[in-house]
């Protein structure tokens, strides 16, 4: 038998309140919101890191050249200074694999 890894969806109403208390100080998820201190993350998934239209990024923000989706928000968010070493998000992460699933989820649906 052969079994691939596949994240299981998070609680998106969760997600949100994670959201809300933890990232909306510095970044928006509609279409057309502004860049704050962090980027606007419209359209997160499927773009690849530092790629968000007039956000002025970190040069390794850039050069990770990883594409956005579930694995890789994943790991991002457990600890960003090791993901993208140099990167200006100055957030510690999500140390709990419930809480990034579930804030997962919410950007998900709310980034679409």
């Amino acid at each position: 038998l052969h079994f691939t890894h596949h994240i299981t969806m998070g609680d998106v109403a969760k997600g949100k309140k994670l959201f809300t208390q933890r990232c909306a100080q510095c970044h928006t998820v509609e279409k057309g919101g502004p860049h704050k201190v962090g980027p606007n993350l419209n359209g997160l998934f499927g773009r690849k890191t530092g790629q968000a239209a007039g956000y002025s990024y970190t040069e390794a923000n850039i050069k990770k050249g990883i594409t956005w989706g579930e694995d890789t928000l994943m790991e991002y968010l457990l600890n960003p200074k090791a993901y993208i070493p140099g990167t200006k998000m100055v957030f510690p992460g999500l140390k709990k694999s419930k809480d990034r699933k579930n804030l997962i989820a919410y950007l998900k649906e709310a980034t679409a």
